[in-house]
């Protein structure tokens, strides 16, 4: 990776807890767009022109709802559908937020390409979907998990497992399954630490899955 990202993934984590801790209803929904400036210099070193980078108003018809707003969708001059990404983030009320977020994560894909395969809104190509999701690595996220199994046992990797573990396996079984092209679990403790809990749901994977796909589709933008 080239250490511009490096050094700019750095500074998405520090103005997420900057933005955090300073946080109020002006700043709701605020603490990612670091991550959303890293992603649009991404795209553009790619060759994507600026645009057709949209990071507001992304509506994009669904097929169980009428539309969802995605964080950032790249449309081509063509008007096809090149790219669209989900960023989310939790700290704190894990256990209140995790079934939350798998359930959206879910939800979300399956409506994306079940509306893709009907064609409901124009492609070249079958787009590029992605999901960065950021989550605090504190004493509440590392420490074992107790499960429930009243009536069947759980599978054994969810055995003693941290919530950090769920996220994990959660984020590498949208990949697996193909529900997205690339997934993204960026975990923190402040503003000086991140880290990659598997390398094929690394930040960096996930920015290499993006502009290879943005790089083969580089007549579409011209």
């Amino acid at each position: 990776m080239e250490q511009k990202y490096t050094q700019q993934i750095a500074t998405a984590i520090k103005a997420f807890w900057n933005t955090k801790k300073k946080q109020g209803n002006v700043l709701a929904g605020k603490q990612l767009d670091a991550f959303l400036t890293l992603l649009t210099k991404v795209a553009i070193n790619a060759g994507v022109p600026s645009d057709c980078i949209y990071l507001k108003n992304n509506h994009i018809p669904g097929y169980y709802r009428a539309t969802k707003d995605w964080d950032l969708i790249i449309v081509s001059p063509k008007k096809n559908l090149v790219v669209a990404i989900e960023l989310k983030s939790q700290v704190g009320s894990y256990g209140n937020n995790l079934n939350n977020r798998t359930e959206e994560s879910l939800g979300s894909s399956d409506d994306f390409w079940t509306a893709f395969r009907e064609k409901t809104f124009t492609c070249n190509q079958s787009p590029w979907l992605g999901y960065l999701m950021v989550v605090g690595k504190d004493k509440n996220s590392t420490h074992k998990v107790k499960v429930n199994e009243p009536h069947f046992p759980v599978r054994p990797e969810f055995k003693d497992a941290t919530y950090l573990d769920r996220y994990r396996i959660l984020c590498q079984r949208l990949v697996l399954e193909h529900r997205y092209n690339a997934v993204a679990l960026v975990a923190t403790e402040d503003k000086n630490h991140y880290e990659n809990l598997a390398d094929n749901i690394s930040i960096e994977t996930f920015i290499n899955s993006l502009r290879g796909h943005l790089l083969g589709l580089a007549d579409e933008f011209k």
